[in-house]
């Protein structure tokens, strides 16, 4: 952590960010390697980079890969994607006045809170950005 005191009249460049679609391809151990789908020049990025960004990403679905100065430093997944429910147990009848939800293992290996009636085989719409159910597909 690095603290700094700037006057109010210093001017700073605006950093410029480029944004590229990238297709991912597969993990191989830490690295995640991805395709650029206009050069098909292949990158492969650290885990340290990727994070939890492909949680919801199947391979060889299309991502955005951020850097600055040729540094990768950013994977963003799509807004929404839509992902087959690989687990869950099933949903018992009773008190579901409140919308009771229980958890789904997905295809990528997440897990999702849905609804009692999503049963394992059902393709789901899923919320990248908070990791939420949306609705069946």
């Amino acid at each position: 952590m690095v603290e700094k005191t700037f006057r109010p009249t210093e001017k700073f460049e605006n950093a410029h960010i480029d944004r590229k679609d990238m297709q991912y391809l597969y993990k191989d151990g830490d690295l995640y390697n991805f395709m650029d789908v206009e050069t098909y020049d292949q990158i492969a990025l650290d885990s340290e980079v990727v994070g939890d960004a492909l949680k919801f990403v199947k391979e060889n679905e299309t991502v955005k890969i951020c850097s600055h100065k040729g540094n990768v430093f950013s994977v963003e997944p799509p807004l929404f994607v839509e992902l087959a429910i690989t687990e869950t147990e099933p949903g018992f009848k009773g008190d579901t006045a409140q919308g009771a939800t229980k958890p789904a293992t997905v295809e990528t290996g997440a897990v999702v809170n849905v609804p009692l009636f999503c049963e394992t085989g059902d393709v789901l719409k899923i919320d990248t950005r908070t990791g939420e159910y949306l609705s069946r597909v």
